[in-house]
C-alpha cells in the first residue's frame, strides 16, 4: 500500500509540559510541514481561564493543532468555535491519556470504553467547525483491547463524522501503571493500526508509539496514512531536519543546528524583553546538539545561566560557542 503525499501527515505529538508554544517555535525553525499539537488543554480551563495564555501562538507554528481534553460535546463545541476562530487548523480530541486526573474528569483514555460518548463530542464539534475534528486514542483499555473493540470504537466514532485517527499502538492501563509506564510497559501493536488501515481504508489512519527515526517513519508509511511522534521529538528534535525534504518532497537544503538555534535568537530577544524568564524557553533547546562535541558544555552554560537575573539572547549565544562555531557537519 502507498500513501498518498497529500493526506500524508508527520506530527509531533501534544505532550504536557513539552509543546508549549516556545517549543514549537523551535520547531518551527526545524521543519516547515510537519504538523504541531499543542499540549492537551481542557475545555474548562479554556471556557473559564486566560485564554491568551493557554492559546496564543505565533503565526510561523501554524499547521498547528489544538489537542482538548473533555467529554461534554457542548463544552467541546465552544472550544472547537474558539479554537477555528483563533486560526488553529484542526482539533483533536485526547481519548488516550491515562493520568489519574484525566480519568477523575472523566476523559482522555477511559473514554475508550465509551465510544457512543466520544461520537457524540464530535458530533457536537464537527457542527460547529469546518476545520478538521480528530481523535487521538490508545488500541485498548484495561480489558477492552481486543482488535474487535478497537475496530468498534473507530466505526462508531467515525460514522459521528470523525475522518482521521491518531492511534497509539499501545493499550492503556487506568490501574496499576502511571502515565510514564503507559508509555513503555504494554506492548507495541503495529499490527492492530495496520489492519485498522485494512478494514477501514476510507479513514485517514495514523500511527504513534515507539517511533524514533526517519527510518521507522517509512517503514510504517508503507501501511497507513501518518505517523506521530512524542518524546523522540523532545528529546531529539534535529530528527526532523530532513522530513521536509524526503518525505514531504520540498527542494530544500536542511538547517544545521547552529541556523536553527541563532534563528532562536530574536525570537529569545523579544519575550524576555516582555518580561519572560529565559529558561522557559532554553529548556527546550537543550537537546539540539545531541551526540555532538560540546553539547554537554553547551548544556551546562545554559542551565547554570539561563535562570539568571536578566539572562537573554547572549547567554544562548556563549553556549553556542562552547559547541564550535566551525563545527559544521550538522546535517
Amino acid at each position: 500500500m502507498e500513501t498518498d503525499s497529500k493526506s500524508m501527515i508527520i506530527s509531533v505529538a501534544p505532550m504536557m509540559d513539552r509543546t508549549d508554544r516556545h517549543f514549537r517555535y523551535f520547531m518551527r525553525q526545524i521543519t516547515h510541514h510537519t504538523l504541531l499539537y499543542t499540549e492537551m488543554i481542557v475545555t474548562a480551563a479554556i471556557i473559564y481561564g486566560d485564554r491568551s495564555k493557554l492559546l496564543g501562538f505565533s503565526p510561523e507554528e501554524k499547521p498547528l493543532a489544538l489537542q482538548l481534553g473533555g467529554d461534554n460535546p457542548q463544552e467541546l463545541a465552544k472550544c472547537a468555535i474558539i479554537a477555528q476562530d483563533l486560526g488553529y487548523d484542526e482539533v483533536n480530541l485526547n481519548v488516550g491519556c491515562p493520568s489519574d486526573r484525566v480519568q477523575s474528569g472523566n476523559f482522555g483514555a477511559c473514554l475508550m470504553a465509551q465510544p457512543e460518548l466520544v461520537a457524540r463530542c464530535v458530533e457536537g464539534m464537527q457542527k460547529v467547525v469546518t476545520i478538521p475534528v480528530t481523535v487521538k486514542h490508545r488500541i485498548g483499555v484495561d480489558e477492552c483491547d481486543r482488535y474487535e473493540d478497537l475496530a468498534n470504537f473507530v466505526k462508531i466514532v467515525a460514522e459521528a463524522g470523525c475522518q482521521r485517527f491518531i492511534v497509539h499502538a499501545r493499550k492503556a492501563w487506568l490501574k496499576g501503571l502511571s502515565p510514564k509506564e503507559n508509555r513503555t510497559i504494554p506492548p507495541l501493536r503495529y499490527g492492530d493500526v495496520y489492519r485498522l488501515k485494512q478494514e477501514f481504508s476510507h479513514l485517514l489512519i495514523d500511527i504513534n508509539g515507539g517511533i524514533t527515526n526517519l527510518d521507522q517513519i517509512q517503514e510504517h508509511l508503507q501501511f497507513i496514512d501518518g505517523v506521530m511522534i512524542g518524546r523522540a521529538a523532545y528529546d531529539n528534535p534535529y530528527l526532523f531536519a530532513t522530513v521536509d525534504r524526503d518525505l514531504y518532497g520540498e527542494t530544500v537544503t536542511p538547517p544545521t543546528r547552529h541556523q536553527v538555534i541563532e534563528k532562536m535568537l530574536p525570537y529569545i530577544d523579544f519575550w524576555v524583553s516582555k518580561g519572560l524568564k529565559l529558561n522557559s524557553i532554553s529548556r527546550h533547546l537543550l537537546a539540539i546538539f545531541g551526540g555532538i562535541p560540546g553539547t554537554k558544555a553547551w548544556k551546562r552554560h545554559i542551565s547554570e545561566n539561563a535562570h539568571l537575573p536578566g539572562a537573554g539572547a547572549k547567554v544562548i549565544e556563549e553556549a553556542l560557542q562552547k559547541v564550535g562555531l566551525n563545527y559544521t557537519n550538522c546535517s
